[in-house]
């Protein structure tokens, strides 16, 4: 038998590997979206054309997600979906409907920079897809009013760095920006050295920083403010609508998602290496793929960012500068807090109300992180002394320079009555005495327990990944690339969609960075 599809089904199929199809599902403008609320906050115009565009890579999942075939992507309208993800226009602009750059500020660095923005991407407008929506984002696409003294540009080793590592902390189960498509053009694009361009289309609920509310507030625009604040809530916290305040609740919210977020980085040895105050977001995601890395041989004070000389955003202090970004939002929002408040005394009320909720951040961020030690430990029951045993492990792996990633993975072979077993991970420690000892607390602790040691290492293994992405492997597929070989980046993003699963043929991703990485920097141009 035969199965013919409905008119309806080849229609659909056929709208999926169509540029006219995918072009119809991007909207601009809709009620309820950011461009929605007007010129204040964005500027409308055409990117920058890039020469003779091509495709670097695409994520076959992201797509599926927006609603189009990635076979598009390589199908005879390979060059439409290549310039059409440039930016490169293919028939003329309405006014209307033309991509933004928004206008947000922000401290770098804990400094005040002032106005910043979308100073090389542009928002080119949402999807709706499965009662969700989803804003589009071109980075690489040329100047824009906020590109100060910058060429607007993305060059190819940063694109494949950001394209992989969004994608592989969405896989990880960490709140992040998504990443569809690297195309790449032969333009010159000068950094440290000449580089080629390349442009990253990134998919996200949305891009708002805290630093869009700081920008409303340093410039006294309140009713502005107001706007953006009612946006946030209306679009992805409408419950904060019922409480007294909603904007306390907005930030009481912006805490709990920042906690968590700074929870699930520390618990696998991420770092950002650029968390200021305008690479925050509101939704509690990790945005803005720069200067980033996961830790190899522990340091606690680890710094990944080269340009970072004071260590501000070393592993140790992420959690801190958290709270730190927060405060700058929760002074953002002030203007906004206690309009259900008598006049009389109100500032001193609001300055209270507000220490109050910012008071809560430890009470959030500490439990996320204790539950996320302990189900990396294995241990199904709390107990008081179970963050002394993770601490000290943290102790031991600093002295050692233990690999972060090899120790926790390995950690699950560990047997609670059998030490014979403790090589893989003992192994990585110089001082073995050290491990021995602290692995003795360990048996100790996993005596308590009741599961077994194979549904414990189950467990373990779907929290402690296997395959993270070492700045040596992204190296590798950024060397290949150049030289227009882009087999490796997709090799990489398909390792990368399955950090928890044992990969046998991929067996070699996990290897210990090889002497030559010892050389890599990378730096805010990255």
């Amino acid at each position: 038998m035969s199965f013919s599809p409905s008119n309806a089904l080849r229609a659909a199929r056929d709208a999926a590997l169509s540029m006219d199809g995918l072009a119809s599902t991007i909207h601009v403008g809709e009620a309820g979206s950011f461009a929605a609320l007007g010129p204040a906050f964005l500027t409308r115009l055409p990117a920058t054309p890039v020469p003779d565009p091509y495709l670097v890579a695409i994520s076959h999942e992201m797509a599926e997600s927006l609603g189009f075939d990635a076979e598009l992507a390589e199908s005879d309208e390979a060059a439409a979906f290549a310039a059409y993800f440039a930016g490169n226009p293919t028939r003329e602009w309405p006014a209307d409907a033309l991509p933004y750059a928004t206008a947000y500020s922000g401290h770098q660095f804990g400094v005040w920079a002032g106005q910043l923005g979308d100073g090389r991407a542009l928002t080119f407008g949402e999807v709706q897809r499965n009662a969700a929506r989803l804003e589009v984002q071109l980075k690489g696409t040329g100047r824009t009013p906020y590109s100060r003294m910058g060429d607007g540009r993305a060059v190819l080793r940063s694109s494949i760095r950001e394209f992989l590592c969004s994608e592989a902390m969405h896989h990880l189960g960490i709140p992040t920006t998504r990443a569809l498509a690297i195309i790449g053009s032969d333009l010159p694009v000068r950094r440290e050295s000449i580089e080629t361009a390349a442009i990253v289309t990134r998919v996200a609920p949305s891009f708002v920083r805290f630093g869009h509310f700081e920008h409303f507030y340093s410039n006294d625009r309140t009713n502005d403010l107001r706007a953006l604040a009612d946006h946030v809530i209306d679009r992805f916290y409408p419950h904060c609508r019922e409480a007294d305040d909603p904007y306390l609740a907005l930030l009481d919210q912006a805490l709990r998602t920042t906690a968590d977020l700074m929870a699930e980085w520390q618990g696998v040895g991420f770092c950002h290496g650029v968390m200021n105050t305008d690479n925050m977001s509101i939704l509690g995601l990790t945005i803005d793929y720069g200067p980033f890395g996961f830790v190899n041989g522990f340091n606690a004070h680890h710094i990944c960012n080269h340009s970072d000389t004071q260590g501000r955003y070393a592993y140790s202090r992420q959690p801190q500068v958290g709270y730190w970004n927060l405060f700058c939002l929760a002074q953002a929002l002030v203007p906004l807090f206690g309009n259900n408040l008598p006049e009389e005394g109100r500032s001193e009320r609001v300055v209270e109300e507000a220490q109050k909720v910012m008071e809560r951040y430890k009470t959030y961020f500490a439990p996320a992180l204790e539950a996320k030690m302990r189900a990396k430990l294995g241990l199904e029951v709390a107990r008081e002394e179970d963050i002394a045993l993770a601490n000290n492990l943290f102790e031991v792996m600093h002295a050692n320079r233990a690999d972060f990633t090899l120790t926790f993975r390995n950690l699950a072979k560990i047997a609670k009555a059998d030490s014979s077993r403790d090589a893989p991970v003992r192994d990585l420690f110089l001082d073995r005495a050290a491990f021995d000892a602290w692995a003795v607390r360990y048996r100790e602790r996993l005596a308590q327990e009741t599961r077994d040691d194979d549904a414990r290492a189950e467990a373990m293994n779907r929290v402690n990944p296997k395959y993270v992405l070492r700045n040596h492997l992204a190296e590798q597929a950024i060397r290949q690339a150049a030289g227009k070989d882009f087999s490796e980046v997709a090799r990489l993003l398909d390792v990368l969609r399955h950090p928890y699963d044992e990969q046998p043929h991929y067996e070699a991703y996990t290897d210990l960075p090889p002497d030559w990485a010892g050389d890599l920097e990378v730096s805010c141009s990255s």
